[in-house]
């Protein structure tokens, strides 16, 4: 009765997680206050109602226990929140002088302090980075309920499944919006990019963000479905026998969605967005080759396949957008404002380089840096890397990139070493999306809109989710694998000993 009601509440986390990753990309990528909010307290709700679903708090696998035992990734992010607190938290001010003089000079020129007689926080803005820190921890606890709640294949199969058809919403939305008079963000009117497609999305870019993490989510799913990596010593025709098997109407609606998702890419007219396009293809066929299972004449067939479905779909959507990409391209040469923020912002890394500006704080402080345009207020650097930086300072960073980092190299190092067919396709795909991000976030702030901070988290949750499938059950997960003895045990033996023979006599 315990272990069905434990499924039951699973089912309905699982509900509420993914009903969140379909609302949080509709009202423009809820870059406005309200959906942020709306986001924060829909995650507290899953929280609170894991928790009081979790077998008796405080025992062996409750809600506690799952938080303590969270690994090494868990324990980096949880002193990144404690390094943030200690960002916004009152200190001495002669403390603040000592940790960072530039801090400590700012803020006294702000609020006239006189050394050594009042309080002060290293954020330069402790309620800015106190709201931004609750945000930041919605994703981080969604990911956490997002582990303790997918646990079996059906389970993993609907989440990469509603997070496959969100995208081929946003893409089929987003080209339709581009045929009409009057654009709308769904629920805004459109008021920039009127002409490339943006779907729910603000900007073009972060459209661009989205889908890079969703191709190859669904690339890595018609992988499974058709047991892709299991079809090496099949000749052609079983293969096709197999395929059809495996529900060649879905597939190829996948693959559909494929072609649709990256046709709007193109079309978003996102010079980062074709780049990682063509990355996503460069990396599922060198993964498929390097570490695929099989012989070399099957790992040719996988480089042949990979290679013809890379060439047809991007000389199709090139040929289809050529001209605007070109023009895109030919922008970038006279294009050095990007270049110049990021120079402005190393600045600001250069006067607060260990504990930093305060989670939050980049769009207040830029300002003192832009000498191009005078006190431009730029709100975001078009870096991820630069802005966590210059808002966590060395430390902060630290934590922030050694968590996602572990998990995603821990992935890989397990994920390349599984066999299983399907775990094989679906989590190649979700390491392809998070290095995509990784890439695209380079040149723009993909890792700043709410929307794309929320699928990374998912991503990154449920490719660890799928690595770790049945892993004990493989042998994976054991350092030695040791030979299995086959034949009976010595208990066994001892009991199938022969008994002597002993001569029954029969009374006279």
């Amino acid at each position: 009765m315990r272990k069905g009601g434990s499924t039951k509440h699973g089912e309905v986390r699982l509900y509420l997680l993914l009903a969140l990753l379909i609302f949080a990309p509709l009202p423009a990528a809820s870059v406005y206050e309200w959906s942020i909010l709306v986001i924060e307290l829909w995650v507290l709700a899953i929280t609170a109602y894991y928790v009081l679903t979790s077998r008796r708090f405080g025992g062996e696998g409750s809600a506690r226990d799952s938080f303590v035992k969270t690994g090494v990734a868990g324990k980096l992010f949880v002193a990144l929140f404690a390094f943030i607190v200690f960002q916004i938290v009152p200190l001495p001010a002669f403390v603040v002088e000592v940790i960072s003089p530039q801090t400590y000079e700012m803020k006294s020129l702000l609020i006239g302090t006189e050394k050594g007689t009042s309080l002060m926080s290293l954020a330069l803005s402790p309620s800015t980075s106190l709201r931004v820190a609750l945000e930041f921890l919605a994703y981080f606890l969604f990911g956490f309920l997002l582990v303790q709640t997918v646990k079996r294949k059906k389970q993993i199969y609907a989440a990469v499944g509603v997070l496959v058809g969100i995208g081929i919403f946003e893409a089929a939305f987003g080209l339709v919006q581009l045929t009409t008079d009057n654009p709308s963000l769904l629920l805004y009117k459109k008021k920039y990019g009127l002409d490339v497609v943006t779907g729910t999305f603000v900007n073009r870019n972060h459209l661009s963000g989205f889908l890079e993490m969703i191709i190859p989510l669904a690339i890595g799913l018609v992988i499974a479905r058709i047991d892709f990596f299991s079809l090496e010593r099949l000749n052609w025709r079983a293969r096709l026998l197999k395929l059809a098997e495996k529900g060649m109407t879905v597939n190829l609606m996948l693959t559909l969605g494929i072609v649709l998702m990256t046709i709007a890419v193109i079309f978003s007219e996102s010079r980062s967005g074709v780049f990682v396009v063509i990355l996503t293809f460069l990396l599922f066929f060198e993964l498929s080759v390097l570490f695929g299972r099989g012989t070399r004449k099957r790992k040719r067939d996988v480089r042949r396949f990979v290679g013809l479905v890379f060439l047809v779909i991007t000389v199709m959507v090139l040929y289809i957008g050529i001209d605007s990409i070109i023009a895109r391209f030919e922008m970038l040469s006279g294009d050095m404002s990007r270049y110049r923020f990021w120079e402005n912002t190393m600045d600001m890394i250069g006067d607060f380089p260990l504990t930093g500006i305060g989670l939050g704080n980049f769009l207040y402080v830029y300002p003192k840096y832009e000498t191009h345009w005078g006190s431009a207020r730029l709100s975001h650097t078009h870096n991820d890397y630069l802005e966590y930086l210059s808002e966590l300072g060395g430390i902060g960073f630290a934590l922030l990139a050694g968590g996602v980092l572990y998990l995603m190299i821990k992935s890989f190092l397990i994920w390349r070493r599984r066999h299983h067919p399907e775990v094989k396709g679906l989590a190649m795909g979700g390491i392809i999306a998070l290095i995509n991000m990784l890439f695209h976030s380079i040149t723009d702030f993909n890792l700043q809109i709410p929307a794309n901070k929320l699928l990374f988290a998912a991503v990154l949750a449920l490719t660890w989710i799928t690595v770790h499938y049945k892993y004990e059950e493989s042998g994976a997960g054991s350092p030695v694998r040791m030979k299995i003895y086959k034949g009976p045990t010595p208990s066994r033996l001892k009991k199938q000993e022969p008994r002597p023979y002993q001569i029954r006599r029969r009374p006279l």
